[in-house]
């Protein structure tokens, strides 16, 4: 199993939930947050922008961060379906972290392994 951590474009989540329910995933966490990579965030003219009315200088950009745990077989589909739909060709697209999972255990019944998922 591997979990996939997704950092996306808040507007193409809608596109996301397509494909990962495309694929049967059993679920997902999705968060708010705020980020920059290489594009340093969006910089106004004067250097200043403002998150929730509050003036900064920290250059974060809005993003959407998308976790799931999918089995070995689906992390190659996964990946190639999010590129080819989140992808704009712009700098600040995303990024696909793949981490592996030793177990998941469904709290609930009880059941291990990809059952739980």
């Amino acid at each position: 199993m591997k979990e996939l951590v997704m950092i996306i474009r808040p507007e193409k989540l809608e596109e996301m939930k397509k494909i990962l329910d495309e694929i049967h995933c059993g679920g997902m966490t999705l968060s708010s947050v705020m980020g920059c990579g290489t594009q340093k965030g969006s910089i106004q003219e004067n250097g200043v922008n403002e998150i929730k009315g509050l003036k900064t200088t920290i250059n974060l950009l809005p993003k959407i961060r998308v976790e799931v745990v999918v089995d070995d077989k689906d992390v190659e589909p996964v990946i190639m379906k999010v590129r080819q739909t989140c992808a704009t060709n712009h700098v600040g697209d995303g990024k696909i972290f793949v981490r592996n999972i030793e177990e998941a255990v469904r709290i609930r019944t009880g059941e291990r392994g990809t059952d739980a998922l």
